[in-house]
Formats: structure tokens, C-alpha cells, sequence
């Protein structure tokens, strides 16, 4: 059964800068070195995804906003959109909102396997920021 999701040009926008935004924020908090690395990895996981979710986070746009001079700037933007993301997604289909919380969470793990053992506290504080916004729709 093929769930389709009535998503407009700017959800779709949303969407993808809320799950390369959490990667983008994961790489910058980095302070191992391997910020290309983190992207690169996260990045992957999320073009990888499948369901219906997937298939717009697959999408090579250029709609995603992820321009900023700090970290801060960066979180400004992602953090909101990770939130209007999952109200969005579960106001249309919950099992689809599991599915992007799911597959931004699988990219955070995929991309902190970088790190060899725990990672440090700057990226472990960025990670709970990240879930914060999932958790708070």
C-alpha cells in the first residue's frame, strides 16, 4: 500500500531543511575535526530513507535553507522546522511522522558513528536539542 502525503512545495522545503538542517547543526558542533565526515555520513542516511518521507528527503532541491553565520543562526532555523515538521506530518499520517523521526534519528546515530566511543558534550547537547524539537509537536 503506497501512502501519499499532501505535501506542498514549501512542506516538502520544510522537510528537508529540518533533516539536513539536524545534520548540518550535528556537523557543526563537532569538535573532533570531522565535520565533512559527519555531514557526508548523516546525508547519506537520509537519502536512503524510504516511505513516503523518503522520497522527498531523496529529492536533490536547492529549497533547502541552511545559510547562517553561526551555529546559533543555524539552530534558529532547524530547530523550529524539525517541530513543524512533525506537526505536519502528524496532522496528515503519524505513522509517517514516526517514519521522519525515525529516519532524522537513524541519520544522528549513523553520523556520531564517526566518533570513536561517546561523542563529546557539545555534540551530546546538540543531539538532545535535535530530539527536543522532534519530541515538542
Amino acid at each position: 500500500m503506497t501512502i501519499t502525503l499532501a505535501l506542498t512545495d514549501q512542506d516538502k522545503a520544510t522537510l528537508r531543511t529540518a533533516a539536513y538542517g539536524a545534520v548540518a547543526l550535528l556537523s557543526a558542533a563537532d569538535a573532533t575535526g570531522k565535520p565533512h565526515r559527519i555531514a557526508t555520513i548523516g546525508s547519506l542516511a537520509l537519502s536512503s530513507a524510504i516511505g513516503a518521507t523518503g522520497h522527498v528527503l531523496a529529492a536533490k532541491t536547492r529549497d533547502i535553507d541552511l545559510y547562517g553565520k553561526s551555529v546559533a543562526e543555524l539552530a534558529d532555523r532547524v530547530l523550529p522546522a524539525l517541530t513543524e515538521s512533525m506537526t505536519l506530518l502528524k496532522r496528515q499520517d503519524p505513522a509517517e511522522a514516526g517514519n521522519f523521526r525515525g529516519i532524522v534519528l537513524t541519520a544522528i546515530e549513523a553520523a556520531t558513528q564517526v566518533h570513536q566511543g561517546r561523542p563529546g558534550p557539545v555534540l551530546t547537547d546538540m543531539i538532545a536539542k535535535i530530539t527536543g524539537a522532534l519530541d515538542a509537536a
